[in-house]
């Protein structure tokens, strides 16, 4: 049975499962949990992706939680890294890798890297990295090469992606400002176990979890599976959606959600925030309308590079990017918005830097702009 729903209804919807609105979420599992993916290519953005979700977490606890393997950064969708939760990652890559080997076979192939060197290569990292050993990217490069697999031309990159999709290898714990390359069943030593139609089921009613009410399109794009996958997957967790229909579309949400009534006007946890580059509340979607226009899209993904900025959010719309400096005791935070801010938008958004600058354990933050530090 399906349910007449309003644009702004998703809108409302999508902040408060996004985690952006309504009830906490308690700390950065909880977050990754509900989400099951956030892009991760930006290592610090994903950071901050988290604790925006989960207000009162710090990054010194988003680091203990990646340290501690609770949550594990690989490349399960797209070819882009993600956080994800670590007892899901090995499902998800039985369900995604074979897309993404297949479409990098080209690619593969004018580097000259085929089976025989992707097996010679997870020899290496079996030897290099049983028994809990953990290497940088560079040293784990070297240990390639001492062994006679070169590495130059991005070869090293793809070897690397290639162990990571077949679960051989994912990143672990930190040193400094880099992660570690572990072995994956070390580091995740248990594991959920989906046979395959459940898993199309979990992940249909994880991504509707964390991103609804979103379209089975939308689902599709996102996890990179074949649309027939995906009407699996709605086939096998569909008692436990529910059915929005907006402009003639399906968007669907888990039946266990508050939704609250419909009607209601879009309503964020603060008035203004201060979303991260990548962010999935505009990423994780191919119809990104409900959260900005395409004008404004232009201007934060300029030329259409791939590259998402910083967002500036109210009500649910992008109303602009920013642009950070930091120091070792600080951060300056420049505001672009679209159409200009009110003076009480702008000292919302203050508001919303000041909580990064706490975020990040920093003692002060500042907007171009403002007249003195916020504390």
């Amino acid at each position: 049975m399906s349910t007449p729903a309003s644009r702004s209804d998703v809108t409302r919807l999508r902040l408060v499962r996004q985690g952006l609105a309504g009830p906490d979420l308690r700390g950065a599992p909880a977050v990754v949990d509900r989400m099951l993916a956030l892009q991760a290519q930006d290592f610090a953005s994903a950071k901050w992706a988290i604790g925006l979700r989960s207000p009162g977490t710090s990054l010194a606890d988003i680091d203990a939680a990646i340290d501690a393997g609770r949550v594990v950064r690989s490349w399960p969708m797209r070819g882009t890294l993600h956080f994800v939760p670590a007892v899901d990652l090995k499902w998800m890559l039985r369900l995604t890798s074979p897309r993404l080997v297949a479409g990098a076979r080209t690619r593969l192939a004018q580097l000259e890297i085929d089976e025989t060197v992707v097996e010679q290569a997870r020899a290496v990292a079996v030897a290099s990295l049983s028994g809990g050993r953990q290497l940088g990217r560079a040293e784990f490069l070297t240990a390639l090469e001492t062994n006679g697999i070169a590495t130059t031309g991005q070869r090293g990159y793809h070897l690397i992606g290639q162990l990571a999709l077949s679960g051989t290898l994912c990143w672990g714990p930190q040193r400094g400002r880099q992660q570690l390359l572990v072995l994956l069943d070390e580091w995740v030593p248990a594991s959920r176990w989906l046979a395959r139609d459940e898993a199309l089921g979990e992940f249909v009613l994880r991504y509707f979890g964390g991103h609804g009410p979103a379209t089975l399109k939308d689902f599709a794009w996102w996890a990179q599976l074949t649309l027939a996958d995906a009407k699996v997957g709605l086939a096998v967790a569909g008692d436990r959606l529910i059915e929005l229909v907006v402009d003639g579309a399906s968007h669907y949400l888990p039946a266990d959600a508050d939704t609250g009534p419909l009607g209601a006007a879009p309503r964020q946890r603060a008035p203004m925030l201060a979303l991260p580059a990548f962010d999935e509340y505009l990423l994780g979607y191919t119809d990104r309308s409900f959260a900005i226009d395409d004008g404004g899209l232009l201007r934060v993904v300029p030329g259409k590079n791939g590259l998402f900025l910083p967002l500036i959010l109210s009500s649910g719309r992008v109303i602009g990017t920013w642009r950070q400096t930091r120091s070792a005791r600080a951060v300056s935070v420049d505001p672009r918005p679209f159409d200009g801010l009110s003076n009480r938008q702008a000292r919302d958004f203050e508001r919303a830097v000041a909580g990064y600058a706490r975020f990040l354990g920093l003692s002060a933050a500042t907007v171009t702009g403002a007249e003195s530090p916020l504390t």
